[in-house]
């Protein structure tokens, strides 16, 4: 539609897509299924074997794949026969490939230390970063387990849109084994960033600089990637501090009281405003300052 993807309910595969990352050369950064759920339940284990069998054979780009499906990624990237599964179609794969490609050399796929339906590749792949989406809390405590318990080079969280506050500092229960102290010590990288759209829902500065400050003191990554449609009145925007300014009774303001968003409104130019007031400016005049920094980290990797 014009206000962006739809949702169908249907789920397609791509084919002619899947092989793209073959022919890239120069190492890209790619954000794998951008409109869609790899790990939706409609989508087959075949599917995924053959997705993340192009993945072993692009050693020089590195993957993003992020879901909200964390039961299902976890079930299938700690399969004890996925990573066989992987090598196997990585074979049929590679075998069309020219010799001195980047995952093919010399009759071998470089993923795995033996070429054969009975080696493994080598698990999990270092140039694929799994995440899940949280939007809330309760979000948090349903995936974020899941992510801690699946196999994978780089976790990740992307936090957007953010609805709601979320303590990554939680002890974790339920994961046999474990050695984590909190979620962020499992965590690798997290992304911030609020909502868009024409049915956006604002985010409350506290709930970035909260998560902003968690990750500052656990050492881990943080990415600030947009305030979306709203953006706060006071401080948190660089160059957007319109109190007292007739520009104000240009845009909705929503005030956070009693734990939720009143309703929108337009208020006089005099009237006062608080870092509990959002306006709704619009995602490129909101930014991506947080109290006038910007937040570009990205996790170190080890090839």
């Amino acid at each position: 539609s014009k206000a962006g993807p739809v949702w169908t309910g249907e789920v397609r595969f791509n084919e002619q897509w899947l092989d793209q990352p073959l022919r890239w050369k120069r190492p890209r950064r790619i954000f794998v299924a951008a409109h869609g759920d790899l790990f939706h339940e409609a989508v087959p284990d075949e599917v995924l074997d053959e997705v993340f069998a192009i993945m072993a054979l692009c050693p020089q780009h590195t993957f993003q794949v992020l879901t909200k499906r964390s039961k299902r990624m976890r079930e299938y990237l700690r399969d004890p026969n996925t990573p066989f599964r992987v090598a196997d179609m990585a074979t049929v794969v590679g075998r069309h490939l020219p010799d001195g490609h980047p995952g093919w050399q010399r009759g071998n796929w470089r993923a795995s230390p033996i070429i054969g339906c009975t080696q493994p590749a080598n698990w999990p792949l270092t140039n694929v970063w799994i995440g899940v989406s949280v939007e809330d809390q309760t979000r948090a405590d349903e995936r974020i387990p899941d992510l801690l318990a699946t196999p994978t080079a780089i976790r990740f969280v992307s936090a957007e849109p953010l609805l709601g506050p979320v303590d990554f500092l939680a002890f974790q229960e339920g994961i046999p084994g474990n050695e984590w102290l909190t979620w962020l010590d499992g965590i690798d990288w997290i992304i911030v960033g609020g909502e868009s759209g024409p049915d956006a829902r604002p985010m409350h500065p506290d709930w970035a600089r909260s998560i902003r400050d968690q990750c500052a003191a656990a050492g881990t990554a943080f990415f600030f990637k947009q305030w979306g449609e709203w953006a706060p009145q006071v401080g948190a925007v660089d160059g957007w501090n319109i109190d007292d300014n007739p520009e104000i009774s240009r845009f909705d303001h929503r005030d956070w009281e009693g734990g939720h968003w009143g309703e929108p409104y337009r208020p006089m130019w005099c009237d006062e405003v608080d870092d509990d007031t959002v306006s709704r400016i619009g995602k490129s005049r909101a930014g991506r300052l947080l109290d006038g920094v910007e937040h570009n980290a990205m996790p170190e990797v080890a090839r």
